[in-house]
This record gives C-alpha cells, sequence and structure tokens, in this order.
C-alpha cells in the first residue's frame, strides 16, 4: 500500500480536524502540569529556565502522542484483521472505498467553508467526552499517555475514513501501518496545536484552513478514485481518458506469447505499479496470466480482476499463474485491493 498519501492526510487534515475533538485535552493536560510545576517551583526553588520549561512541556506532549499512536496502531491492526478474517468481496472494497473517499472529500469541503457543508462536524457521544475529561483529572506522569490511549474512542472524521481504509486493507498488518503512519502524520501540528497557546493556536487554524481544506479535499478525491477503479466506472483516472474519446496509448506486445494455442500474458507487481500497464492479447484463445512478485509489499499484492468476480492475494516474493479462459474482444481492467492502481489487458480480435 502508498502510505504516502496516508501521511500527508495525517500531517494536513488530522491535525487540524481533530483538534476540536483532542486539542483541548492535550492542552489542558500542559497547562495545569504547568501550573502544577510553577507552584511547585515557587516554593522550592528558584524559577527554571527556559529550556527546562521547554522540556516540562514537551514530556505530557511525548505521552499523549505516544498513547495515541498505540491505541490507534492497535486499532488498525484489529480492523485489518477483522477485514482479512471476513475475505471482503469485491464489492465490500468498492464501497468501503468509495464511502472513505466520500467523507474526506465532505470533511474537505466543511474545511473549506462550502455552503451546505460547513456546519457538518463529527462529534463523539458526550459519554465518551465524560470518561476522558475524567481521566485528564489524574495528577499522574502517566496521564498524558492515558488521554493518548483514550483518544481512540474520540475520532474525528477524518480518523473514521481512515479506520475505514484499513478495514479495506484485510491486513492486520496493513491496517497497523495504516493507523500508524496517519497518527504520525497528525504528530507536529497536532504537538503545535496542543503544546502552543490557545490564541497564537486560533491564528494558525484560521492560517491553515485553506491550505489544508484543499489538502483534505485532494486527498478524498484520490482515495474516492480508488472506489471507482474498483467499481470499473468510466469516470475512474485510468478510464477518464478514454471516456472523454481520447486515444489511448499503445498495448505493450511484447508481454505475451502463444504456444500450441494458448497464450500467456506476463506483469510484474512492483511496489507502486503494475508493469506493463497495458498489455495486448488476442481474442478467442485461452489465456493464462503469470504475475510476477519481488520482494513486493502492499495492497499491490491483493489482485482484483472484477469483471471475473476473481481476487488473489499474490506472494511477496514469487510467480502466480491465473487462468483467465477464454477472452472476448474488448478489455479487461484489474486493480489493486484499494484501487490506487491498476491495469488493463487489451484484447483483440484475431487477424
Amino acid at each position: 500500500m502508498n502510505l504516502a498519501p496516508v501521511l500527508v492526510t495525517g500531517l494536513f487534515a488530522g491535525g487540524v480536524s481533530c483538534a476540536a475533538v483532542q486539542g483541548g485535552l492535550l492542552t489542558g493536560v500542559i497547562t495545569r502540569q504547568r501550573a502544577l510545576g510553577a507552584t511547585a517551583t515557587t516554593a522550592d526553588r528558584p524559577a527554571s529556565r527556559g529550556w527546562t520549561r521547554l522540556g516540562d512541556d514537551l514530556v505530557p506532549v511525548g505521552g499523549f502522542l505516544s498513547g495515541k499512536l498505540v491505541s490507534h496502531t492497535l486499532l488498525g491492526a484489529l480492523l485489518g484483521a477483522v477485514g482479512g478474517a471476513a475475505q471482503l468481496s469485491v464489492d465490500t472494497r468498492t464501497w468501503l472505498q468509495t464511502g472513505a473517499g466520500l467523507l474526506i472529500v465532505v470533511f474537505g469541503l466543511a474545511q473549506l467553508g462550502v455552503p451546505g457543508f460547513r456546519s457538518i462536524v463529527v462529534e463523539p457521544p458526550a459519554s465518551w467526552m465524560r470518561l476522558v475529561r475524567t481521566g485528564a483529572r489524574m495528577r499522574t506522569a502517566l496521564a498524558p499517555a492515558i488521554l493518548g490511549l483514550l483518544t481512540v474512542l474520540l475520532p474525528c472524521g477524518v480518523t473514521l475514513s481512515v479506520e475505514a481504509l484499513t478495514l479495506a486493507s484485510g491486513s492486520p498488518v496493513e491496517g497497523a501501518a495504516t493507523m500508524a503512519i496517519f497518527v504520525l502524520g497528525t504528530g507536529p501540528l497536532f504537538a503545535l496545536l496542543g503544546y502552543a497557546a490557545r490564541v497564537a493556536a486560533t491564528v494558525w487554524r484560521g492560517r491553515l484552513a485553506l491550505a489544508t481544506g484543499l489538502v483534505v479535499l485532494g486527498m478524498g478525491l484520490y482515495t474516492l478514485n480508488g472506489g471507482l477503479e474498483l467499481a470499473g466506472s468510466p469516470l475512474a483516472a485510468s478510464r477518464l481518458a478514454r471516456t472523454l474519446g481520447a486515444t489511448p496509448p499503445a498495448a505493450d506486445t511484447t508481454a505475451t506469447t502463444v504456444d500450441a494455442g494458448t497464450q500467456t500474458v506476463t506483469i510484474t507487481a512492483r511496489r507502486s505499479s503494475y508493469s506493463p500497464a497495458n498489455v495486448q492479447v488476442k481474442a478467442g484463445l485461452p489465456t493464462t496470466l503469470v504475475v510476477r512478485t519481488d520482494h513486493t509489499q502492499g495492497c499491490i499484492r491483493a489482485l482484483v480482476i472484477r469483471d471475473l468476480g476473481m481476487q488473489k492475494i499474490l506472494p511477496a516474493t514469487g510467480e502466480t499463474r491465473i487462468d483467465l479462459g477464454v477472452l472476448q474482444p474488448g478489455r479487461l481492467d484489474y486493480t489493486c485491493g484499494m484501487g490506487m492502481y491498476s491495469g488493463t489487458i487489451t484484447i483483440d480480435r484475431q487477424d
């Protein structure tokens, strides 16, 4: 799976979108601990130097984000395991991917203040908020970490969409990695929002509103396109040029061999692409697709051929032979399990 979009989503959207739900908790912990430290300092010793005070403030930030990372990584592993055990069908994967994309698009439009969307705010149940706020009153050194762990109960809208992606991954490892990368992405801005004074944080959020809204919208469209690819939609990026009447690039003919009335087409599943991306075969012949992998990781190992209702999990290294049967003229599209990478088999009539 390409985790770069997940990282960017966390970096630009997670901190800002989740700050309304979780940012106040972190700010409250830092403020209280600073107040307690100032009281102790006044009573027992001279005021701390600037660097010492900075370190004291960063300890709760680090504890909070560490707890958040642990709980969300475990949740991602659980969701991925559930998705894998359930053996998600192509239709289920398609709906999850499309739904996640639409959620992110909606949150992007809300962040941009688009009429009809600006009032959309995802809030957790009040009982969950009371539970976490009770934890915020703890005076122990573990309080920030416990708060971070409990934020798994307080997902912002963007977090919900990323959780849908982890479920669609069908893998506990990929699910855990997705949630971990997302949380790491939220770290820098989230730490600033929690660490800085409320007024400064409000100013930053205002200045970043447009930029983050555009990034969220872009990530939403990217995720939504994955669902369109899985659905075989003519509006998917890989098909849009053809839908608009453009001439597609010439198909590769060197990847196909014919022997004794059967044909074999060979492609390679790399980390971020299927190569060649478009191969040409002949109609009317029994066809075998050979997919080669070499230390390949990510969702590209989950090969989906929607028109044949087929899903195959490729080994990290090796060859996988897939019987495609006798193909009819046209095209046969395939994607990775999350619609992020795609390829085409162009089927020409025999001369």
